[in-house]
C-alpha cells in the first residue's frame, strides 16, 4: 500500500477553506481517481511541538493506493488537470507532495 500525502504549509498569510476541501475537492479526487483510490484521510493542523507553537502544516490530505503503478495509472493528465485546477478554490498555498510506502 502506498500513501500520497499532499501537505499545505502553514505560512504567513495562507488561506485554507477546509469545508470546501472536504465537501468538494475530496469528491473531485474520488471521481477522478476512481477505483484505484482505496482511501482518503484529511488532517487539519492544530499546533506544533511546543505549547502554543503554530502547526507546521495548515492541512494534510492523504490518498491511499495499492501501488505506485496504480497511482500513476489513475493520475492521468485529465485527472491531474481537474484535481490541480481546483486548488485555487480552497487555498493560496502551493502544496508539497510525498509518496510513501505504508509500513504499519
Amino acid at each position: 500500500m502506498i500513501k500520497v500525502s499532499v501537505l499545505y504549509a502553514n505560512t504567513p498569510g495562507c488561506t485554507f477553506d477546509m469545508h470546501y476541501y472536504l465537501s468538494t475537492h475530496m469528491g473531485i479526487c474520488r471521481e477522478q481517481l476512481g477505483a484505484a483510490l482505496k482511501g482518503i484521510q484529511v488532517e487539519q493542523g492544530l499546533g506544533g511541538g511546543a505549547p502554543g507553537a503554530p502547526a507546521p502544516f495548515v492541512a494534510m490530505g492523504h490518498l491511499l493506493f495499492d501501488s505506485v503503478d496504480a497511482f500513476q495509472a489513475a493520475f492521468t493528465p485529465a485527472a491531474a488537470a481537474a484535481i490541480q485546477g481546483d486548488i485555487p478554490n480552497y487555498t493560496n498555498v502551493s502544496p508539497m507532495l510525498q509518496v510513501s510506502e505504508v509500513k504499519l
